[in-house]
């Protein structure tokens, strides 16, 4: 499989939809929100994954609800009851071409099941069943986790989450070795505020390092300063909130580019 997930440089993927919280009226994670990106011109969308105690995979952030009660506790139909909405049903009201970005939620009721029911391999397990040509990649923060999905589906495109503040270096050098076609960090990994060290590697050369291994940068969560100067580095997809304001400022900056050029 080609180490490219994203073709477009950069990619913007619609966090939770069209952003973490209320954007636009539209809530995180819900179906309104993702078709909602969509229509703004997104060729991606990110949404996370929790698994329920009947091995259904649901689409929302938090292991916990309001009440305290875990996900992992109750079953789809429960799930379902409370507004949360099943992945397979999302998948069924979203354009075929539009590319999902899966967070995999790995937790505490992960550790007492085998590779083959975690909430990982479930999810590789029905990428290879649902997406058929459909564009994907499925991220975590374990290793673990992506060590089950690369044995449950060997063709599947995965990336290693880093997270806030977490040493560049070490992100680099982890992605670098295991199989993974993606790095995946958080703005604050690569954004150099004026206390930074003055031996920090540059945006640039921290691109360059991860493309000579072959793999491909994503950058979470930057506004849209930060977006613009990751876009100018040639980091390859960038995780927004607030949908149209990236969707704004990238295509401003792209028309100002192309009369500089003529």
């Amino acid at each position: 499989m080609t180490w490219r997930v994203f073709n477009d440089q950069p990619a913007l993927i619609g966090h939770r939809g069209m952003g973490q919280g209320l954007v636009a009226g539209y809530r995180e994670n819900s179906v309104e929100s993702f078709r909602a990106a969509a229509e703004a011109g997104l060729d991606w969308v990110e949404l996370d994954v929790q698994r329920t105690t009947d091995d259904d995979l649901m689409v929302t952030h938090d292991p916990v609800l309001p009440d305290g009660r875990y996900i992992a506790e109750m079953t789809s139909g429960q799930a379902a009851r409370r507004g949360l909405v099943r992945l397979d049903d999302l998948l069924e009201e979203l354009p075929l071409t539009l590319g999902v970005v899966f967070d995999v939620k790995s937790g505490l009721h992960d550790a007492a099941r085998s590779a083959d029911s975690t909430t990982a391999t479930l999810l590789a397990r029905s990428c290879e069943r649902t997406l058929g040509d459909r564009p994907a990649l499925a991220l975590s923060f374990d290793p673990g986790a992506l060590r089950h999905m690369r044995e449950a589906v060997p063709d599947m495109a995965l990336g290693l989450l880093t997270w806030k503040q977490f040493p560049i270096g070490h992100a680099v050098a982890a992605a670098a070795h295991l199989d993974v076609q993606v790095l995946a960090v958080h703005t604050s990994s690569l954004w150099r505020d004026p206390s930074a060290s003055a031996t920090a590697p540059s945006i640039e050369s921290v691109v360059e390092r991860v493309h000579s291994s072959q793999r491909q940068v994503l950058v979470w969560c930057p506004d849209t300063r930060e977006a613009l100067d990751f876009a100018a580095a040639h980091v390859d997809a960038l995780v927004v909130d607030d949908v149209p304001r990236h969707v704004q400022a990238l295509s401003e900056s792209r028309s100002a580019g192309d009369s500089c050029a003529r």
